[in-house]
């Protein structure tokens, strides 16, 4: 209950945001990811999409685009997001972070784990959100995930 609380707040003071600076694309990220944690994959989709619009250089905002349309059912849609990333990826870097997180929307686990592993061997930056990011709670559990969580360098 705290943390729906916390979103709706959160959610607001972006809309806030929105109005004070309505083509910065982060608060649109940061509105994508609480849409996304409270299950609003619709909308999160939309400011997912906004944010990219603003700052197509950015693969974050992909992600989330694709981990909620693959929350949401629409497999395809996230499938045809996700190899638009492993084609960029031959282009230019894209955080293996990045494309882990879809893999994991999409249920397949030891493909998300296997990116996250290349997160880890490329010191991707973004593996310092592994212990608090909320997309990765369905593999908390396993012994892959715990060990990664222990050469990234988090406490037991």
């Amino acid at each position: 209950m705290l943390i729906s609380k916390i979103l709706f707040l959160e959610i607001y003071s972006l809309q806030k945001t929105f109005e004070l600076a309505p083509n910065f694309w982060f608060p649109h990220l940061f509105a994508a990811s609480a849409y996304t944690e409270k299950g609003m994959y619709r909308e999160a989709v939309v400011e997912a999409r906004r944010a990219k619009e603003l700052s197509p250089v950015l693969t974050v905002s992909v992600s989330i685009v694709g981990y909620a349309l693959a929350k949401s059912g629409k497999r395809d849609e996230a499938r045809a997001v996700l190899d638009e990333l492993l084609k960029l990826s031959t282009e230019r870097f894209v955080p293996p972070y990045h494309i882990a997180v879809i893999y994991n929307g999409l249920g397949e686990t030891d493909k998300a784990t296997a990116w996250l592993e290349k997160g880890y061997e490329q010191r991707d930056p973004k593996m310092a959100f592994l212990k608090v990011e909320p997309k990765w709670n369905n593999l908390r559990d396993d012994p892959r995930f715990q060990d990664l969580l222990r050469r990234v360098g988090f406490p037991q």
